[in-house]
């Protein structure tokens, strides 16, 4: 059941966008913030509250990289591995990331703490090679930058996928 301010933050999407299919990804993203993935309870919800189709909305869950369909770790760690990323050992570094964290690209760690998602370009080239971890760039990686960011993020409270700070996506 979606909490009334999810149901509060659909109906607030419907009123910002002329028609209801606009608001759709907005939707999605605050069913995932509530769940922390697309649960299909939430999606069939928020279609009634959009009177649309809610196989309409989970066909979008499905093409999206960034929504889930399926419960992922506490974080998520995004590393890109598009051309100027992996020129710059983006690839070294999701190896890197996958031994420290002892999954393969794509698994979540078994204590559901973190989700390796490898993702293609992420438009921060200047970072390269870089990734993104709850919202946030960080780059350049390096094997000692990605320890401390682990650290910093197992310390840090469950991340919902928040929207980012006023003015776009922070770079740390």
């Amino acid at each position: 059941m979606l909490s009334e301010e999810t149901v509060q933050e659909i109906r607030a999407a419907l009123n910002r966008y002329p028609r209801p299919r606009s608001a759709v990804l907005d939707a999605l993203r605050a069913v995932q913030r509530q769940y922390g993935y697309c649960h299909p309870e939430g999606i069939k919800e928020a279609a009634e509250i959009m009177g649309l189709d809610p196989n309409a909305l989970q066909m979008l869950v499905t093409f999206y990289d960034m929504l889930y369909d399926h419960p992922v770790g506490e974080h998520i760690l995004m590393p890109c591995k598009n051309i100027a990323c992996f020129l710059r050992g983006s690839d070294q570094m999701i190896e890197y990331l996958s031994k420290k964290l002892g999954i393969k690209p794509g698994e979540t760690t078994p204590d559901g703490t973190f989700t390796l998602q490898p993702m293609e370009c992420l438009a921060a080239c200047d970072l390269a090679p870089m990734m993104i971890a709850d919202g946030a760039y960080h780059g350049p990686l390096t094997e000692e930058r990605i320890d401390e960011i682990l650290a910093k993020l197992a310390a840090s409270p469950r991340y919902r996928g928040e929207p980012a700070p006023e003015g776009g996506a922070s770079r740390v």
